[in-house]
C-alpha cells in the first residue's frame, strides 16, 4: 500500500465508521461527516486545491436547490396535506389505502427528489397511521420504501439519478429511464406494499378514515398553485427537451438547469421568498458538495480499485454485465451510501470503456444503487432524514435491525423484479 492508497483509506473509513456511528450520535448530521472528509482529502493533497471547483457537478447541486425550493413551497402552502388528505378521506378500506398510499409517495418521489419528499413524507405517515388506527412503524416502512422505489424511475427522483443522467450523457434521459423503469417500479410498488401488509399482519378495515377537511390543509392558495404549476412545467420541459435530442434538435444538455430555471423565476412570485430559501435543506446541499471533493480523493488515490477489480474487473455486456453491476451497487452502497458510490463507479466505469451507449449498464447502475436503500437505514440518505425526523419531533425511532429484517426481503424481490424486466426488454 503507497502513501496515497494509505491516505484514502483513511478518509474512506472517517466516511463509513462516521455514517455507521451517526446512528448512536444522532445530533452529528451526516453533511459533517463528509465535510470532514472533504477537508482531509483537500490536506492530504489527493485533491489539488485550485481543482476543487471543476470537481465539483454544480448542475447536480443546482438541481437539488431547486427541487427543495419547489417542494418547500408546497409543502408550506399545504398542499402536499391537502393532497393525503383527499386521498384517505376519499376511500373507505385501510387495505386499498395502502396500495394508494405507496403508489402516491412513490409518484411523488419519481417527480420531486426522494431527500425532499423523506421530509415531508415523515410528518405525513404518522398523520396517516393514526387516522388507519395503526401503528406508526408500518406507515414509516411503507413510505420509506415508497420513496425509494418510487425515484428509480425517473432522473429526478434522487442525485444518483440525476448524475447517472448528467454524467453518462444517455440519450433523453427521462424518456429512458421511463421506457426501462416505470414498469418494474410500479410493479415493486405494489409487492412492496402486499409483503408489508402480510409482514405486519395489518387487517382489513372498512370504515371512514378522516384527516380533517382537505381544503382546510391549504394554507396559501397562490403558492399551492405556483409550486404545482412548477412541478408541471419541469415535467413538461424535460419531457420536450428530450424529445428536441432524439431528433437531433438544440436541446439543453445540463438537464439539472432546467428545474432550476422555473425555480429561479418563481422565487418572486411567491408569498415569501426568504422562508421557500430557509426551507431548502442546506445541509444536504453540503453533503453533496463535500461528497463530489471526498470521493474523488478517494478515487485519485487508488484504494478502491482492487474491491470494484473484483466485481466488475472489466468491460462487459449481457445478463453477466446487469448482475455484477447489481452486486457491486448493492454491496458498496451500504459501505460509503448509494449517492458517493454512484459518483465514483461512474468514473469506474468509464474508464472501463462504458459510454454513453450503454444504456442498459447506465441504467441498472440507477436501478440498484437506490434499491441498495431498502436493504438499511444507511443505504440511502432518505432513510436517514426519516429517522431524523421521527426522533427530533416524535421521540420515536425504528432501529437499524428492525429496519434491516424487512429490508433484506423486500430488497431481494425489488432487485429480482427489475433485474427480470431488464434482461426481457434488452
Amino acid at each position: 500500500m503507497n502513501v496515497k492508497e494509505f491516505f484514502g483509506g483513511i478518509i474512506l473509513l472517517i466516511i463509513i465508521i462516521g455514517l455507521i456511528m451517526r446512528a448512536k450520535f444522532t445530533k452529528i448530521p451526516s453533511w459533517s461527516i463528509m465535510s470532514l472528509a472533504a477537508s482531509i482529502t483537500i490536506l492530504f493533497g489527493l485533491v489539488p486545491i485550485y481543482n476543487v471547483s471543476n470537481i465539483i457537478d454544480w448542475n447536480v447541486i443546482l438541481f437539488l436547490i431547486s427541487m427543495f425550493s419547489i417542494i418547500s413551497i408546497a409543502e408550506t402552502s399545504g398542499l402536499l396535506d391537502y393532497l393525503a388528505a383527499y386521498l384517505v378521506s376519499s376511500f373507505k378500506s385501510r387495505i386499498l389505502l395502502l396500495y394508494l398510499l405507496a403508489l402516491f409517495f412513490g409518484l411523488l418521489s419519481s417527480i420531486m427528489v426522494n431527500d425532499a419528499v423523506a421530509i415531508v413524507g415523515t410528518s405525513l405517515s404518522v398523520i396517516i397511521a393514526k387516522s388507519l388506527e395503526l401503528p406508526f412503524e408500518p406507515l414509516i416502512i411503507l413510505v420509506a420504501f415508497s420513496i425509494t422505489i418510487g425515484s428509480v424511475m425517473t432522473p429526478l427522483g434522487n442525485p444518483q439519478n440525476m448524475l447517472i443522467a448528467t454524467e453518462t450523457n444517455i440519450n433523453a434521459p427521462l424518456l429512458t429511464f421511463l421506457k426501462y423503469l416505470a414498469i418494474p417500479t410500479i410493479i415493486n410498488l405494489f409487492l412492496t406494499t402486499y409483503f408489508i401488509i402480510k409482514y405486519y399482519k395489518i387487517k382489513e378495515l372498512k370504515k371512514e378514515f378522516f384527516m380533517g377537511v382537505p381544503q382546510e390543509y391549504i394554507k396559501n392558495k397562490r403558492d399551492a398553485y405556483i409550486s404545482l404549476i412548477a412541478i408541471i412545467i419541469i415535467i413538461i420541459s424535460l419531457l420536450v427537451n428530450d424529445f428536441l435530442e432524439l431528433y437531433k434538435l438544440p436541446h439543453v444538455t445540463s438537464i439539472g438547469l432546467i428545474p432550476f430555471t422555473i425555480a429561479a423565476f418563481i422565487y418572486i412570485f411567491v408569498s415569501d421568498p426568504r422562508q421557500t430559501l430557509s426551507k431548502v435543506n442546506w445541509g444536504t446541499i453540503i453533503f453533496f458538495i463535500t461528497m463530489f471533493i471526498a470521493t474523488q480523493g478517494i478515487w485519485n488515490s487508488g484504494i478502491l480499485y482492487e474491491p470494484l477489480h473484483l466485481l466488475l474487473p472489466h468491460y462487459m455486456r449481457g445478463v453477466n454485465n446487469i448482475l455484477r453491476i447489481s452486486a457491486s451497487s448493492l454491496i458498496f452502497s451500504q459501505l460509503i451510501s448509494n449517492v458517493p458510490f454512484t459518483n465514483l463507479f461512474i468514473v469506474y466505469m468509464n474508464n472501463l470503456g462504458y459510454t454513453y451507449a450503454n444504456v442498459i449498464s447506465w441504467i441498472t447502475l440507477a436501478m440498484a444503487t437506490t434499491i441498495a436503500g431498502n436493504l438499511t437505514i444507511l443505504g440511502a440518505a432518505s432513510n436517514i432524514i426519516i429517522i431524523d425526523n421521527l426522533e427530533s419531533k416524535y421521540g420515536i425511532t425504528i432501529t437499524y435491525k428492525d429496519f434491516m429484517k424487512i429490508g433484506i426481503p423486500i430488497t431481494l424481490i425489488n432487485l429480482i423484479v427489475y433485474i427480470v424486466y431488464i434482461i426481457l426488454i434488452f
